[in-house]
C-alpha cells in the first residue's frame, strides 16, 4: 500500500465516520496557520515545501508538468516557503524557471551551501541565487553542518550587506542532532533544521527547548521517514478521532502532530504530486492536537 491508497482508503473512512458536515477534514477555504520567525516576527505557513528528488528532474514537459501544478497549487492555497540545495541536482534549476514572476515575489526561498571553502561556498551560493532567479535569497543554510564555520563566516556577511535575509544550518539525522545543539548554543543563527516526525521524536529532548530558548525558526524535514511512515500503517483503518483534529488522512495526522509543537516553525514535505502537496497543505489548517492527542497519534503510528 502507498501512500495514494492510504489518501484514498482515509478519506472514505472519513466520510463514513464524518462527526460534523466538515467531514472529519479541514475546509480548503480556511486560512493557513502561521508562525513567527523569532529573529524578525516575519509569519510563515507551517506547511512548506521541500524539493529533494522529487524537483531532481530534466527539461522535458511530461517531467515538469507535475512540478508546475505543484507550484501552482502551492502558492493558490497561500503558502511560501520552498527549501532546496545545490546537492538536490537539478531542482534549483527547475525551481527557478517554473515559478512565474508572481510565485517569485510571495516565495520564500531558502537554499542552501554545501562545500568546502570560502571562494567555494561563495561561487556555489552565487550559482544558486543565479539558478533560482533571485537577486536576494530569502535564508541560505549551511547544509549538514559542512566546513561550517567558514561559510557562517561569509553568511553573516552576506546579511549585513543584504544578499540574504536570514541565515542558518541543517542536518538530517539523529546522530547529528547533538552537535546542531551545540552550534545553537554558541552560534547567533536564525534558522535551524532537523528531522522529527511522530516515530523519531528526539528532538524533543534538546533541540526544540533550545531553539525555543535561542530564538531560532525550526524547519523540519523527513516529517515521512522518506516514506517509512506510511508503512508503519499500512492495512490500519485511520481512527476515528482525527476528525477531532480536522485530519483525514495518515499523513495529515504526522503533520499535525509536529506542527503542534511550538518550537516549529515550518514543515517541509517534498513531493511532485498534486494530490500529496494538496494533502500536506490541509494538515497546515484547521485544529492541532494537544498534549492527550499527540500522544494518541505517537501509538497510532506505533509499530
Amino acid at each position: 500500500m502507498n501512500r495514494r491508497e492510504l489518501l484514498a482508503g482515509g478519506a472514505q473512512l472519513m466520510a463514513a465516520a464524518a462527526l460534523s458536515s466538515r467531514a472529519g477534514a479541514a475546509n480548503p477555504g480556511d486560512a493557513p496557520l502561521l508562525r513567527k520567525i523569532p529573529a524578525s516576527g516575519e509569519e510563515l505557513p507551517l506547511i512548506g515545501l521541500g524539493t529533494s528528488r522529487t524537483f531532481e528532474v530534466g527539461e522535458s514537459s511530461a517531467e515538469r508538468a507535475p512540478l508546475k501544478e505543484v507550484l501552482e497549487g502551492f502558492f493558490a492555497a497561500g503558502a511560501r516557503l520552498i527549501d532546496t540545495s545545490p546537492m538536490y541536482g537539478s531542482a534549483e534549476a527547475v525551481l527557478g524557471e517554473l515559478m512565474t514572476p508572481d510565485m517569485h515575489r510571495r516565495a520564500f526561498l531558502a537554499t542552501k551551501v554545501w562545500t568546502r571553502g570560502a571562494r567555494s561556498g561563495i561561487e556555489q551560493m552565487t550559482h544558486s541565487a543565479q539558478l533560482l532567479q533571485s537577486a536576494r535569497l530569502d535564508l541560505i543554510q549551511v547544509h549538514n553542518l559542512l566546513d561550517l564555520d567558514t561559510h557562517l563566516k561569509t553568511l553573516h556577511e552576506w546579511q549585513e550587506s543584504g544578499r540574504v535575509r536570514y541565515i542558518g544550518v541543517t542536518h538530517y539525522t539523529v546522530s547529528a542532532h547533538a552537535e546542531l545543539a551545540r552550534v545553537l548554543a554558541r552560534e547567533q543563527l536564525d534558522f535551524v533544521q532537523f528531522n522529527y516526525s511522530p516515530v523519531t521524536r528526539d528532538a524533543e529532548k534538546e533541540l526544540l527547548p533550545l531553539a525555543a530558548e535561542r530564538g531560532v525558526a525550526v524547519l523540519v524535514n523527513r516529517p515521512f521517514e522518506d516514506g517509512a511512515l506510511f508503512q508503519a500503517v499500512r492495512g490500519k483503518p485511520l481512527p476515528a478521532w482525527a476528525a477531532e483534529l480536522d485530519a483525514a488522512s495518515w499523513g495529515q495526522l504526522a503533520l499535525k502532530y509536529i506542527a503542534a509543537h511550538p518550537a516549529v516553525t515550518c514543515i517541509i514535505p517534498a513531493t511532485g504530486k498534486l494530490a500529496h502537496l494538496q494533502d500536506n497543505l490541509a494538515a497546515g489548517r484547521g485544529r492541532l492536537p494537544g498534549a492527550r492527542q499527540r500522544a494518541a497519534i505517537v501509538q497510532a503510528f506505533a509499530p
